[in-house]
């Protein structure tokens, strides 16, 4: 970095540092906002939030406003910075997860806590790890200097949706008609994970989500096992049979074809991911797991980072009542 730019930041740093109280406080507000998207119960409430975090962008000078979609609105904000080359684009997203099971909160999950954590202070509610904390890095540091220097030192785009825990049904369809107003010479995405909290990351490239529902039928109605037992499919059985048959014995993927066009990690990055000092019985632990399972020949990390993977994410049939039917 040059000594201009050394210069430029550093009353930005100590603007920041001054301001974190207050910065906290705004990111409580932020937090107080049940911005649930998946259930419609709050749909009000989603587009609350959506407003909110429009408004603090306009109060910096940024020209910003919703684009409402079929679902939940974009938030679509731009500042000009010093008024030349291509922008910035940040994402992040402003809607949560449900909070359930609320049992197992020791506070409100929409009641922001500040509290001592192993490595400091920390905020403690739904939504601020993922992802309206991230949000609020880059809103604050915009703040910082707009406040020192009049706006960002180049030019800035956000796009914030309300989708992100939900699918994302309405974002290619927005990207496809926003291309003009979200070029941008590189795209910042915040919602993602360190390392450890003392060591930041670089993400590259994440995996995308395929879903596909699949539904056995069988016999029109209830059938009785000792008069059909033995003399017709049951549904259940090849439901279960065919989802067997996705992995083999050793737990690769056996779909054929899945992993055509699947490239190795570049030898220096594979080399670095076996430098870092991980503890595979401390993640097995923290997912309350005794032992570890996957594609053979790959480390945990490698499983993890760079290949694709196939789970279930439920199954129901039959009878599910109490006692037996």
């Amino acid at each position: 970095m040059t000594t201009t730019a050394n210069a430029r930041l550093a009353p930005v740093l100590e603007r920041t540092d001054r301001n974190l109280d207050a910065s906290i406080d705004r990111l409580c507000e932020f937090l107080r906002i049940p911005s649930i998207s998946t259930d419609p119960d709050y749909d009000a409430d989603t587009r609350r939030a959506a407003e909110w975090a429009s408004s603090q962008l306009a109060d910096l000078g940024f020209e910003s406003r919703l684009v409402d979609t079929d679902g939940h609105p974009f938030v679509v904000a731009h500042h000009p910075g010093p008024g030349s080359g291509r922008p910035v684009l940040y994402y992040g997203h402003y809607d949560v997860q449900p909070p359930d099971p609320l049992d197992l909160w020791r506070s409100g999950p929409f009641e922001p806590v500040v509290e001592d954590g192993p490595s400091g202070r920390r905020v403690v509610a739904r939504g601020a790890c993922d992802d309206k904390g991230q949000v609020m890095t880059f809103i604050e540091a915009f703040r910082a200097w707009c406040e020192v220097h009049g706006g960002p030192p180049v030019p800035v785009t956000v796009m914030l949706e309300g989708e992100e825990e939900s699918g994302s049904p309405s974002l290619e369809s927005f990207l496809a008609s926003h291309r003009e107003a979200l070029d941008a010479r590189v795209c910042v995405v915040s919602d993602t994970g360190m390392w450890d909290v003392e060591t930041p990351a670089i993400t590259t490239m994440l995996r995308g989500l395929v879903y596909e529902e699949v539904e056995f039928r069988g016999p029109s109605h209830d059938l009785h096992s000792g008069m059909y037992g033995g003399t017709l499919a049951n549904p259940l059985n090849a439901l279960v049979e065919c989802l067997g048959a996705l992995h083999d014995a050793d737990g690769r993927v056996a779909i054929p074809g899945f992993f055509d066009g699947i490239e190795d990690p570049p030898a220096e990055v594979a080399a670095s991911w076996r430098e870092l000092p991980f503890d595979e019985r401390a993640f097995l632990d923290s997912a309350g797991a005794s032992a570890e399972h996957g594609e053979p020949g790959r480390t945990m990390l490698e499983r993890m980072w760079s290949r694709p993977t196939c789970d279930l994410n439920g199954i129901w049939g039959g009878y599910a009542g109490r006692g037996a039917k």
